[in-house]
């Protein structure tokens, strides 16, 4: 039989839509600590639980056994990935109880929202080609820095079928099962991989109008943005490389958009400089002063476009960040491709500042 715990106080709706042996939660963490607290007092009581933590060095073993919760401590070899923690979970729940139909996977720093959870089941249980569902991640406080904003805005993908997901879905465990699970070697990206392997088996996924987790991105700093996009880099460098021929999502123009907005053109443009300088070419300087005008036009052109759904202040922002982006996404895809010319895994790209309770 499946551990379960009480957490809070369950509505009616709840017991009698979830206590029902069909469904488990796997929460997935590293150094969470708060975020973790309270991701775990988000959960409804008595659904199967387990977390699996990734080699924190705070308090969050401390604070899930505290709980209640049963924990699966991985070691950090052969490598620490959320798709490893996922599949850890997922092994866990599914050995408790192998009748086990749906999964909620949560990241560690999520809250889950009311009544998600039933309107996922319902959508599963109508339509038998779903594979997973997932709703509206929205960020605890967008307001705390224009980086946080970025997340909320990235995470409102459109209502209806999709072609990828984030880390929190729920999914029906057999088709999961039938895929291996997710790649526990990817460090990033694991979520679309998983998806577009689902979809290459004939399941569907979609995205439904609800609210779904709260997330708390916590990214304050100019550095931890950095670091963000280069795993965003790695993650579309593999992505693309596990996926050629896939058009939706894209990888592969993806990658090549950061190759040429973040290497090609700022090459073009050190040249046009330099020989500007050298033979004092009103050609070379005009095609500098071309090539240079390129990224403030794609910023105004990213800007206007999302100027249609976030304020002005955050359009604009995004607009010159998202060109920024290329940079870092490029030391990310660059990381992957000598790991793996080297014949080297990669280690976790991390972001998030470590938090206490």
């Amino acid at each position: 039989m499946c551990h379960t715990y009480d957490r809070r106080p369950a509505k009616v709706s709840e017991v009698s839509q979830l206590q029902d042996n069909r469904l488990g939660i796997v929460v997935i963490g590293r150094n969470e600590g708060a975020r973790l607290v309270r991701c775990l007092d988000s959960l409804p009581r008595g659904v199967a639980c387990v977390y699996v933590d990734s080699a924190s060095s705070d308090d969050s073993i401390k604070a899930t056994r505290a709980r209640g919760v049963p924990t699966i401590e991985l070691d950090e070899p052969p490598r620490l990935s959320a798709a490893r923690a996922r599949n850890a979970g997922l092994a866990f729940l599914t050995a408790e109880n192998p009748e086990l139909e749906f999964v909620q996977m949560i990241d560690g720093d999520c809250e889950l929202q009311s009544g998600w959870l039933e309107a996922g089941i319902a959508a599963l249980s109508e339509d038998r080609g779903l594979a997973l569902v997932f709703g509206r991640r929205r960020e605890r406080h967008p307001e705390r820095s224009i980086y946080n904003a970025f997340c909320d805005d990235e995470w409102n993908v459109p209502v209806g079928p999709a072609s990828a997901c984030g880390g929190d879905v729920l999914c029906r465990v057999a088709p999961l099962q039938a895929i291996g699970g997710y790649d526990p070697d990817m460090i990033a990206g694991e979520d679309p991989d998983m998806a577009v392997r689902l979809r290459g088996t004939g399941w569907r996924l979609a995205r439904l109008d609800h609210a779904m987790t709260l997330h708390d991105a916590a990214i304050l700093a100019f550095g931890q943005w950095w670091m963000r996009c280069k795993r965003a880099g790695h993650a579309f460098a593999e992505l693309a490389e596990r996926h050629p021929d896939l058009r939706d999502p894209d990888y592969a123009r993806s990658c090549r958009s950061i190759v040429i907005w973040g290497a090609v053109l700022p090459g073009l443009l050190c040249l046009a400089v330099v020989a500007a300088a050298v033979t004092g070419s009103a050609i070379a300087w005009l095609a500098g002063a071309a090539l240079l005008l390129l990224w403030p036009a794609k910023m105004a052109q990213i800007a206007l476009a999302k100027s249609r759904t976030l304020p002005v202040r955050v359009a604009i922002a995004s607009g010159i960040f998202l060109m920024l982006g290329k940079f870092p996404e490029l030391t990310g895809l660059l990381r992957f491709r000598r790991g793996r010319s080297g014949g080297r895994g990669s280690s976790l790209i991390e972001y998030k500042q470590a938090t206490s309770r």
